[in-house]
């Protein structure tokens, strides 16, 4: 009874409600008293009826409420990449500048463009402008040389003969005309380069591009600011505003899009754009995972240089802060990491030859004879025309051999020594067989140190796993190579050029870029008594012979102290200015 007493409640409202307003009649899909059914019983049928009125009136109140006007449709504007959320941009503003980044860092960083040197001696280089950005500039200049010199072909037809080898008495002939590769070639270099790096940083899955917000429409106040270097960028939010990113699955897509932003990369903002795409192409969350210490800025206070963490991603993909290979095991669970993998082009370092760390074989002896240089406080590269330079004859290859079985087992942080049960193993793994008293004064203190232990190596017989050479002929090598350095230095042998000084022309020596061309000698000799009695020069009987036999002469500077890193007991002589790495 209850529930009939309800429905005549709402039975009632309803005919109120229909009664109250005077509506045109709704237009139902099934009118009043259409659903009648064959044999339905009175009260059926009346209960039928009440529900259609209710049904009626219910639809009567909907017309009653006023609706509000739908927003007019609008087209939307083509988005040209994605976004940055405010949470990601926080971490990549902190993970490169930290909470506190001067105004003169970020200067340095906002004002430097990927641009190739105007000077013709000098115009395969990148040129840099502003000090810190060097690791970046430095670490692509060595993957635009590898296509200029190694992968001419892949480059068009008007790629000039450099890097075009032909063999002339099993040795590679290139010639060294840096002057004539044109624009064109260029440019292909400088996107095959920067497309091989960012998908590296994305385990060869991905890359991802940044850019300037609306940078490809054909005319905006913000791309026409980034492009003259006036874009201001302060804080994340400026970050998250200026930035717009894109993910590419396939190279081609990539390449189409790097050849597209050129002029970006090109702009002030050019060097921190592809910056920023190698970290994202990697992931901010692998780059944390990568380093030994997450929380310094990957831009390093207080003179905004690029840290060993910004290089290392850029040579090999991964944001680790060491250059030795591998891992270095500290105990307790505790590791230190370091180069997982061989790499296309490599890395030596000043900090080498004062024994303060170890570059390890992957950096050292990448697929291709072009380096990085490290320096205290700059990044410059050293390269070779000939591939030949990094091949090893019977020694170099035996003493490679023995000084990895060595390092693997060297847990000083690159010391140079190891514990006795640690040389037992090296002896066996590389089939060295020493007389039991060597062994015994060898092993002596408990430790073995590697310089001992060489000299050990090189004064022991070769059927007994040592390198002794009778003939000394073992072992030479002569070669060129070539440095550069980015960033203008003065040429005091280039000329000078007249500047007006407070109403006075005065001389100034020219800046530019410097290219330096340097004659690498290995000496034959292995011991030191052996190579101070070979590098005296020969006396002869007559003036011409001495002329014939005069060694050129041996010339030093820190680039050399970084070159006999890779190739121990190396001289060097060039003409002109001497190369500098800072």
């Amino acid at each position: 009874m209850a529930d009939h007493h309800q429905e005549d409640d709402d039975l009632k409202l309803a005919l109120q409600m229909s009664m109250q307003y005077n509506l045109p009649e709704l237009k139902r899909s099934n009118p009043i008293g259409s659903g009648s059914q064959p044999g339905e019983s009175p009260e059926a049928k009346t209960r039928r009826l009440q529900r259609e009125i209710m049904a009626a009136a219910a639809e009567k109140r909907m017309v009653l409420i006023p609706k509000s006007p739908s927003p007019p449709v609008q087209d939307k504007a083509p988005t040209l990449g994605s976004v940055l959320g405010e949470e990601e941009s926080d971490q990549l503003f902190g993970m490169l500048f930290g909470g506190d980044v001067t105004k003169s860092i970020l200067a340095q960083w906002t004002n430097q463009g990927i641009r190739f040197s105007p000077d013709p001696e000098t115009s395969i280089g990148l040129v840099q402008h502003e000090g810190g950005p060097c690791g970046v500039l430095a670490a692509l200049q060595a993957f635009v040389l590898k296509y200029l010199i190694y992968f001419p072909e892949d480059l068009g037809k008007a790629s000039p003969s450099m890097g075009v080898w032909t063999l002339s008495k099993h040795r590679y002939v290139v010639s060294d005309s840096f002057s004539s590769v044109t624009e064109e070639a260029k440019t292909r270099a400088l996107v095959r380069s920067m497309c091989e790096i960012l998908f590296m940083c994305g385990n060869n899955n991905r890359a991802v591009v940044a850019t300037f917000a609306n940078f490809e429409e054909p005319s905006t106040s913000q791309r026409d600011e980034a492009m003259a270097g006036g874009l201001p960028l302060e804080s994340a939010s400026d970050l998250q505003k200026i930035l717009r990113f894109e993910t590419f699955t396939t190279q081609s897509s990539a390449l189409q899009k790097l050849e597209r932003t050129i002029p970006a990369f090109q702009s002030p903002m050019g060097v921190l754009m592809f910056l920023i795409s190698a970290l994202l192409s990697r992931g901010l969350d692998s780059v944390q995972s990568d380093r030994d210490d997450p929380n310094p800025p990957l831009v390093t206070k207080p003179f905004g240089h690029a840290s060993q963490e910004i290089v290392n991603l850029l040579l090999c993909g991964e944001a680790v802060a060491n250059v030795f290979d591998g891992r270095m095991d500290l105990g307790g669970g505790m590791f230190l990491k370091g180069i997982s993998k061989n790499v296309e082009v490599g890395f030596l370092t000043f900090i080498e030859s004062l024994q303060f760390c170890k570059v390890g074989q992957h950096l050292k002896c990448p697929k291709w004879p072009i380096w990085v240089i490290g320096s205290e406080s700059h990044y410059t590269v050293l390269f070779a025309l000939d591939p030949s330079v990094q091949e090893e004859n019977e020694l170099e290859l035996r003493e490679s051999q023995i000084r990895r079985a060595f390092d693997a087992r060297d847990q000083s942080g690159g010391g140079g020594f190891i514990t006795a049960d640690a040389f037992h193993q090296v002896v066996q793994e590389t089939n060295i067989r020493l007389p039991v008293e060597k062994l015994n004064d060898i092993c002596a203190t408990g430790f073995i140190v590697w310089s001992e232990l060489w000299q050990v190596i090189l004064e022991l017989d070769r059927n007994l796993g040592g390198i002794k050479d009778s003939t000394g002929m073992m072992g030479k090598k002569v070669f060129d190579i070539y440095h550069f350095n980015g960033i203008a230095k003065s040429d005091i042998n280039g000329g000078a050029q007249a500047i007006a000084v407070e109403g006075h022309v005065v001389s100034a020596p020219v800046q530019r870029p410097r290219l330096t061309k340097l004659n690498v000698a290995v000496p034959p000799k292995w011991t030191q008594e052996e190579y101070l009695s070979c590098a005296l020069p020969m006396a002869s009987s007559s003036e011409k012979d001495s002329e014939v036999n005069q060694a050129k002469p041996v010339q030093h500077a820190p680039l050399v102290d970084c070159i006999r890193t890779r190739w121990a007991r190396a001289t060097c002589s060039w003409s002109g200015d001497p190369p500098s790495i800072v």
